[in-house]
């Protein structure tokens, strides 16, 4: 029967709220004051991570003086879904007098409770008998209830460390934000977009906390925490509920999840006198700072404030482990960083507290240093400035050492290394890899590298360079040198130390070694090949026969340069046949030649365009704009052309077409799989691309395509130009001839100007990102008005709108009477004054167009 009656309750919720969205939890509460003692022991409320049988809970409410509506506090205790609690184990409270007002309450944990409600309820009569029959009569839902709330405040307690850190950063140091976000993600197990660190400093931020409650990972450590034991079938279905799809679970976060969950429970409580309200509760000291998702009502239905303490269970200690188990750290160093990660809650919450690093010295005395986590930094920061005076060794083990709640906590352990003077080499291979001209790449060896502070560049002039530096390695640091303006010879690294107070010296030697030559390759048929090696900006020349080559530009990675040599014979190089046995003759800029292995691989794919067609979409047709070249793509419109394959003369299955903006940051593939290609024939094949689905709203510009066969892609051809059309809705001019008429419609922003004239003589500029759906404009002086499109402003286009001529306003009416007026005839005054020329006013020249507003109003 329990179990039928709980399918139906479910059912109903799921029905009710499949579409709702969570409230967010940003009202300001009553705070609670609760302080938890175990043995001897007493701790605050911030501190404590679960509870215990037997443990004594004060909790007292923290009102204002001015509160004018009297709160019922009830504490209530829980044995499972499907186990009534009995009625001694409800504590009434009264907030306003007596001994709870003074003093609060007290409660001790009895056998076989689970879980611990605080409920606040207006005084009414029978409120106190109304709340235990509530909780009497369904326990199942506040076991459930109680869950969510410990679960979504341990949830929120990451989010709003994550979000004040970021909004700190970014009021102090925004540049800061790139280095410090991806530490704070890892810490708190929070979802960040990289895309956000490759803004401009002053846009990270909003865009690092957005979208903020679906920010949160979900985090195994939290959620054991609050899973308090259940029993039964009653028990199993209220889980199952909270994990389908229509709860949340895989589409939000965990904690869109649990408030869902939490407010589809206890809204099923809701009576003619009583509605149940969640409360969040943040962690503030000794205090429990509420916030809720609904304002509270004192007229009937009357508000009842939820409140779940931690669950009575066995404690979880936090998974927290080293990032780098066999990293070394340097014991030298003052502000010690020791990065660890897999358990969140150390870093939002106060659950694991009084915390050191235990360090023993060879005399067997232990220091411990305090050490206090730091989300933004990546771990725990340790004070060392003790172990100057301390006894210890070349290598010593330390390990975080404190108490998580009431129980003692041993944490990961960490390798320490004092710093001394250490003997640096260089690594094999690198005493002659110096070459001058360009930042190059060292590698230095040490017993450990740990306490490195710096490194620079000594040149035979004195002058200390600055040279960037990073450990690869427990003993190895990878050095990147300076030596674009340097000159071969003897130089030096200075090599600083924490707890050094000298620097050491390694003596280098640069030279100006000559240039590598590994390859050359060239496509039957190109008139460029590839020539791979080292220093090839020595190269002058490169010579297959009588075809001669010369140097591109130069470019260089992973420590070995690639440059395209260029013939200067086009007809010449045509005669190049396939052979991969090729002898070319490397020409150095000092006069040496030096002979080369070189290849002709198989003629590169090619194809020759034969025509294309646009089919304009009903869309296309919306925006009015006439466009004037065959080569403008609507990004609405279809595109079809066909290509004639030249070689191979014959077209395979396994050929495909690139089509890509002239950056490449937008590319599609079309393929006799995907049916973007259809063939003709054996040598003709018709492709059709979608630009609006292939690239999206965002891509313009020029297109350009290639023909790709057994991973050898062909040249880019050029295509089509893609352009993005407004929507122009009507163009409507008022009667006075000198006043602007008005362009109206949508994506106005796509327009770069737009002109009376097709010379643009008389043009306006539409700024850019305009937002508005209204231009003021030039008045068509033949009729007709011209536009330069944003994607494409090189070609002039022509509107298709006849202007509507508005009508006069009074204003308008007014200019026009007194225009008359000044014009008619007037009689001689004294003096023989002439009366002015009739239409004067009309021969003054017509005010220009105002520039566009950020937002125009409508007509």
């Amino acid at each position: 029967m329990l179990v039928r009656r709980l399918c139906l309750l479910f059912a109903i919720l799921l029905a009710a709220s499949a579409h709702a969205a969570p409230a967010p939890f940003d009202l300001s509460g009553p705070t609670l004051d609760v302080v938890i003692t175990r043995g001897a022991q007493i701790l605050p409320a911030s501190e404590v991570p679960n509870l215990a049988v037997g443990d004594r809970i004060w909790i007292k409410a923290d009102l204002p003086s001015t509160q004018s509506a009297n709160y019922l506090m009830v504490a209530a205790f829980l044995s499972g879904s499907t186990n009534p609690p009995p009625e001694s184990w409800f504590f009434p409270c009264k907030t306003w007098t007596g001994k709870c007002a003074r003093e609060g309450l007290s409660v001790t944990v009895p056998p076989g409770a689970q879980q611990v409600i605080v409920f606040l309820a207006p005084e009414t009569s029978g409120d106190f008998r109304t709340l235990v029959s509530a909780v009497r009569g369904r326990p199942g839902a506040f076991v459930r209830a109680s869950q969510d709330l410990n679960q979504a405040a341990l949830d929120r307690s990451r989010l709003d460390h994550y979000l004040s850190t970021i909004h700190q950063l970014d009021s102090t140091d925004p540049y800061k934000l790139k280095d410090v976000a991806p530490l704070l993600a890892r810490s708190l197990a929070i979802k960040v977009d990289e895309k956000c660190l490759d803004r401009l400093a002053e846009l990270q931020a909003p865009c690092l906390m957005s979208g903020q409650e679906s920010l949160i990972l979900n985090d195994g450590h939290s959620t054991s925490i609050v899973q308090a034991l259940t029993a039964g079938p009653g028990a199993d279905l209220v889980m199952e509920a909270s994990v389908t799809p229509q709860l949340g679970f895989g589409i939000y976060s965990p904690y869109i999840a649990s408030v869902i969950d939490i407010a589809r429970i206890l809204d099923s409580f809701r009576t003619a006198q009583y509605q149940y309200i969640p409360a969040l509760a943040s962690q503030r000291g000794d205090k429990l700072a509420l916030t809720l998702n609904a304002a509270p009502s004192f007229h009937d239905p009357k508000s009842v404030l939820v409140i779940a303490l931690p669950a009575v269970e066995q404690s979880l200690l936090p998974p927290l482990h080293a990032v780098n188990p066999t990293e070394i750290y340097c014991a030298s160093r003052t502000a010690l960083v020791l990065p660890v990660e897999g358990a969140p809650l150390v870093f939002s919450t106060g659950y694991a507290h009084d915390l050191t690093l235990s360090v023993t010295g060879i005399d067997g005395k232990t220091i411990n240093l305090p050490a206090k986590a730091d989300g933004a930094q990546g771990g725990y920061i340790v004070d060392t400035s003790r172990l100057k005076s301390a006894t210890l060794g070349e290598t010593v083990h330390a390990s975080l050492q404190g108490y998580w709640g009431f129980e003692p906590y041993a944490g990961p352990g960490f390798q320490l290394r004092n710093a001394h003077a250490k003997a640096w080499v260089l690594a094999d291979g690198d005493e002659d890899a110096l070459i001058v001209g360009r930042q190059d790449t060292v590698h230095l060896q040490a017993d450990s590298v740990s306490c490195v502070d710096g490194i620079m560049l000594k040149d035979p002039a004195g002058k200390e360079l600055q040279a960037e530096w990073k450990a690869v390695k427990p003993n190895q640091v990878e050095v990147k040198l300076p030596l674009q303006d340097a000159q071969p010879g003897a130089m030096t690294l200075l090599i600083t130390q924490y707890g050094v107070s000298q620097p050491q010296l390694v003596p280098l030697k640069t030279f100006s070694a000559a240039g590598r030559l590994d390859a050359f390759s060239i496509h039957a048929g190109d008139s460029q090949g590839i020539l791979k090696g080292g220093r090839l900006d020595e190269v002058a020349s490169l010579s297959i026969g009588n075809i001669v080559f010369l140097p591109g530009a130069l470019s260089t990675r992973a420590g070995s340069d690639a440059l395209p040599m260029i013939a200067q014979d086009a007809q010449a190089v045509a005669s190049l046949k396939p052979d991969p046995t090729v002898v070319a003759k490397v020409t150095l800029k000092d006069g040496r030649v030096v002979a080369l292995n070189a290849s002709v691989d198989a003629p590169r794919p090619r194809v020759s365009l034969i025509g294309k067609s646009v089919q304009a979409s009903h869309a296309s047709g919306d925006s009015n704009i006439q466009l004037a070249n065959q080569d403008e793509l609507p990004q609405d419109a279809r595109l079809t052309f066909s290509v004639r394959a030249q070689s191979p003369s014959t077209f395979t299955r396994d050929q495909t077409i690139e089509i890509a903006t002239a950056d490449e940051s937008f590319s599609a593939s079309l393929s006799l799989s995907n049916g973007g290609i259809t063939l003709g024939d054996a040598r003709v094949a018709v492709a059709t691309l979608d630009p609006a689905k292939a690239f999206g709203s965002s891509a313009f510009g020029p297109l350009k395509f290639r023909v790709l066969a057994n991973a050898v892609a062909g040249d880019w051809q050029p295509l089509a130009t893609l352009v993005r059309l407004p929507a122009l809705k009507d163009l409507k001019c008022p009667a006075t001839p000198e006043l602007a008429c008005r362009l109206s419609g949508s994506g106005l922003f796509l327009v770069d100007s737009v002109s009376s004239d097709p010379q643009f003589e008389h043009a306006v500029q539409v700024p850019d990102g305009f937002p508005g759906s209204t231009l003021p404009v030039p008045r068509p002086s033949n009729g007709r008005l011209y536009v330069k499109l944003r994607d494409d402003p090189s070609v002039v286009n022509t509107v298709a709108l006849e202007a509507q001529q508005l009508p006069p306003s009074a204003d308008e009416l007014a200019r026009a009477a007194a225009t008359q007026e000044a014009a008619s005839p007037k009689p001689e005054t004294i003096g023989g004054a002439n009366p002015p020329a009739a239409g004067g006013a009309a021969s003054s020249p017509a005010a220009p167009v105002p520039p566009p507003a950020a937002s125009s109003p409508p007509q």
